[in-house]
């Protein structure tokens, strides 16, 4: 069986209605003051009656508790405050994004030559003209490129020059000493007799007896 919600309304009978709000209200407080106890918080309760009569409970200082749930309130607040700001900064910055996405949508189909029976010729003529401003930077950051190639094969050039000739002057210097190694080197011949008479003396008439 299901049974349906009930519906709850202001009691009409004074002596009814006053009788349910003091065994309500003393229920409040003893749970309040079982809730501080068992789980050790700091627990402030207040209640008011129809004829503005106080009850309240706090299970430290209500002054002090009051004091608490008002600052943390106004940081609440203020936290609020700033997440809502910071949600409109969003929801502005997105707006204005997908406006740039579509004038570049919008651009590139004409730079595309799509849907070009919808635009003026004054569009159109702006259109010629931005693709021979866009076709004359492609063609100066061509040429500059080019030019950079150059310079850069002109200067490897110079130094493969540079250094086939420092290889060459080593490759002579070495021919050089080779050739002064050569012309330096004399047959060694035994003198006999004064310097003025002497006669080299041919070690093979040695060897052969």
């Amino acid at each position: 069986m299901v049974r349906g919600k009930v519906e709850m309304k202001r009691i009409e009978n004074p002596t009814s209605r006053q009788v349910t709000f003091s065994k309500r209200r003393n229920g409040l407080l003893k749970k309040a003051y079982e809730l501080s106890v068992l789980c050790d918080a700091e627990v402030a309760l207040i209640i008011f009656s129809q004829k503005g009569r106080l009850y309240e409970f706090s299970s430290s200082n209500m002054q002090k508790s009051i004091e608490k749930y008002l600052e943390r309130a106004r940081e609440e607040q203020g936290n609020e405050v700033e997440q809502r700001m910071k949600l409109q900064y969003l929801k502005h910055e997105a707006a204005l994004m997908m406006k740039k996405i579509e004038l570049l949508e919008n651009s590139q189909r004409k730079l595309l030559g799509q849907n070009l029976g919808a635009y003026s010729l004054q569009e159109l003529h702006e259109t010629e003209n931005q693709l021979q401003r866009s076709l004359h930077n492609v063609r100066a950051r061509k040429a500059q490129l080019y030019k950079e190639e150059t310079e850069k094969l002109l200067a490897k050039e110079k130094f493969l020059l540079e250094e086939n000739s420092k290889l060459s002057q080593k490759c002579e210097v070495r021919e050089s000493q080779s050739q002064t190694t050569l012309s330096s080197e004399v047959v060694t011949e035994l003198f006999i007799g004064p310097p003025t008479t002497r006669k080299a003396l041919d070690f093979s008439t040695f060897t052969s007896k």
